[in-house]
């Protein structure tokens, strides 16, 4: 008898090394497996299955991704969410939050052409919120949207800009997106243990991404805390054009190779000299582009 033909479809929202949660047209959660070791599937992504039990299928194929969010070091890359339209980037104001990450996250957006937001939680602290506030101050100022919130006291302020988009929640650990989460989607934890049961196993509810349907134009992937985003995918180039306000220097360098550390004539260090450009700025882009700076 001739095997089962991949006819169903469904999408990914929730994904764990080869284990992954496909939810059918119909609303049915099908757990299903990847064929080989290493997984291509990531979250979001809409997949042809083909079903081996009643309660068990098999990925045969990813349907084309519109956008894919992912992080690398030389060894390894990790894949976020796919078809994702805006990424969400989660800062608070205690702890501290590395900013370089922050930055990081938004080069990684730039390059998939996503929209994004930043949220600065926890702004119930007063004293620490001032701090946090100049710490974002640059990103205001060239044009980034900055919400401020409390999300155990009221996170509604973000839902009208999660409306019509699948936006990814990402943000170091301890910066409230759990938090943030359950105040938004109060079924979120039901829907989690309604995952770990699927997937037969407790600890994967902390480890994998996890979408959630906010409405029905609306959705939401959460994804666990980073502590590191690695950008090792990207050319030097690709990383210098998601410092969007450095456009209108480009180019415009004595050396057409110039890296904007030590090179005489070069257009950025004389901008940020000048107050023209945020020298923290450019400091971010020579530490992020120091990884790439001898392979492309």
């Amino acid at each position: 008898m001739a095997p089962e033909l991949p006819t169903l479809q469904g999408r990914v929202v929730a994904a764990f090394s080869r284990q992954h949660l496909v939810e059918l047209p119909g609303g049915e959660l099908l757990p299903c497996l990847t064929r080989g070791k290493k997984s291509l599937v990531a979250c979001g992504d809409f997949v042809w299955l083909r079903r081996t039990a009643d309660n068990q299928a098999v990925i045969e194929e990813i349907a084309p991704r519109k956008t894919l969010l992912h992080r690398s070091d030389a060894y390894r890359e990790k894949l976020i969410a796919a078809n994702v339209s805006q990424i969400i980037v989660v800062v608070a104001a205690e702890p501290s939050f590395d900013d370089e990450l922050l930055a990081r996250c938004l080069v990684a957006a730039h390059d998939q052409r996503l929209e994004t937001l930043i949220v600065l939680n926890k702004c119930d602290l007063a004293a620490r919120a001032d701090a946090a506030r100049a710490q974002l101050a640059p990103y205001r100022n060239i044009g980034y949207r900055v919400l401020e919130l409390s999300a155990n006291k009221d996170a509604a302020p973000l839902l009208p800009f999660l409306q019509g988009h699948t936006s990814v929640l990402v943000g170091q650990s301890g910066m409230g997106k759990s938090t943030l989460i359950n105040a938004l989607l109060p079924e979120a934890r039901a829907a989690t243990t309604e995952i770990s049961v699927a997937l037969d196993s407790g600890k994967h509810t902390t480890t994998h991404a996890r979408l959630y349907h906010v409405n029905e134009d609306s959705h939401l992937i959460d994804c666990p805390g980073v502590q590191a985003f690695g950008l090792h995918h990207l050319a030097y180039g690709e990383i210098e054009e998601g410092f969007v306000e450095f456009a209108a220097y480009r180019g415009l360098c004595r050396f057409r190779n110039c890296r904007h550390t030590h090179e005489p004539g070069c257009a950025l260090r004389e901008a940020a000299g000048a107050g023209k450009i945020d020298p923290r700025r450019l400091m971010l882009l020579q530490s992020i582009s120091a990884s790439v700076a001898t392979r492309k």
